[in-house]
């Protein structure tokens, strides 16, 4: 266990599963813990600034099959996220670029620059089929990197351009600043946000994604776009028991007084080094509850971590997982949310964009 870092939600750079080497931080007894210029640097920890190199990608579009996923395709400007959510499921793939799925995957991100220009030329294929793009999934594409680097605001330009239809999950307010673009897209069924909001509780959120929008923040940017006219839902995501779970009926309400026409939540995944790192977490920051927390995510995984079927993955198994299915029904329809199903985005309308070429003018 770890101690715990202002503003990161991991507490130790765990090694990922692909690592060839691991550095442990040993003392010899040679020195006393202080930094006194001969070749002890590493005894004061440095301040962990976030680190963002330029990344010159050669795909933009990923595309999966699974059943339990409401979109085939989804696009993502950046590789880690800033926010440090301590649960979150894609920190495992810092592992593939060999960073740790820990502090490395909130502290060293990558932008992929030419995100929009492979997006173009993707969109201008003869063979490309039509299907709504999910914006920002293995990372937030509204954290807080993208004020300068304004990648997302590029592709969603992209997909306004052409017509495009495009989904959005996010848990920070700067999607403000794009209401122009989602607002006219919007006025042709092309756009739907969705709000990640895990707990109404402030000192709670800054502990679970520390450089997220604050709850109430989310809750007035859910509104700010609603009122504009772009479909806005909201994810109650992860459900962590008894952590953020009483909670909610609450974040339902909140959401659909903000707005929200629509609603989900996913239930707590810790696939591959997740694991270790989210129970650092609970020691570090939540003592007396972690062997209870960990007791009932087992009982609804078969006894493990994890349980990576498809239906069961999101849902879980058991008594709890089948109470928790049924206070979420049941706050549907006591909030209003009718059958919460989520209108299907038009892709009628998408006009592919005018093919690249290489060829120089001849004259």
């Amino acid at each position: 266990m770890g101690e715990a870092i202002k503003g990161r939600g991991s507490s130790r750079a765990l090694p990922g599963r692909y690592a060839v080497t691991v550095r442990e931080k040993a003392d010899d007894g040679w020195h006393d813990g202080r930094a006194d210029g001969d070749g002890f640097e590493d005894a004061v920890e440095p301040l962990l600034r976030t680190q963002v190199r330029e990344e010159i990608a050669r795909s933009t579009i990923s595309r999966n099959t699974s059943p339990d996923i409401p979109f085939s395709q989804s696009v993502n400007p950046y590789r880690g996220c800033e926010h440090g959510c301590s649960y979150c499921f894609a920190r495992p793939s810092h592992a593939y670029i060999d960073l740790s799925p820990g502090l490395d995957f909130e502290t060293k991100l990558s932008a992929k620059s030419n995100a929009a220009e492979l997006l173009r030329r993707e969109l201008a294929k003869p063979n490309y089929q039509v299907s709504p793009i999910a914006l920002g999934i293995n990372t937030d594409a509204y954290q807080p990197i993208e004020r300068k680097w304004r990648i997302t605001r590029q592709l969603l330009e992209v997909l306004a351009e052409t017509r495009h239809p495009v989904s959005l999950i996010t848990k920070n307010a700067l999607i403000e600043r794009d209401l122009d673009l989602l607002a006219s897209m919007a006025q042709d069924n092309l756009v739907r946000v969705f709000f990640s909001v895990t707990t109404l509780d402030n000192h709670l959120a800054a502990k679970l994604e520390p450089r997220a929008s604050a709850p109430h923040r989310r809750i007035r940017a859910m509104r700010t776009l609603s009122n504009a006219g772009v479909p806005v839902g909201v994810m109650f995501a992860p459900v962590i028991p008894w952590v953020n779970d009483s909670e909610l009926e609450a974040v339902l309400e909140a959401a659909h007084g903000a707005g929200a026409d629509s609603a989900g939540y996913v239930l707590l995944r810790l696939p591959w080094e997740v694991a270790p790192l989210f129970r650092d977490w609970l020691q570090t920051h939540l003592p007396e509850r972690a062997e209870h927390v960990m007791s009932t995510v087992w009982n609804m995984r078969g006894g493990r971590d994890y349980d990576s079927g498809f239906g069961t993955r999101m849902r879980g198994q058991g008594a709890y997982a089948d109470l928790l299915a049924r206070r979420f029904a049941l706050a549907l329809k006591r909030c209003g949310y009718g059958d919460n199903d989520r209108a299907s985005l038009d892709c009628s309308k998408f006009r592919p964009p005018q093919a690249p070429t290489r060829q120089g003018a001849l004259f």
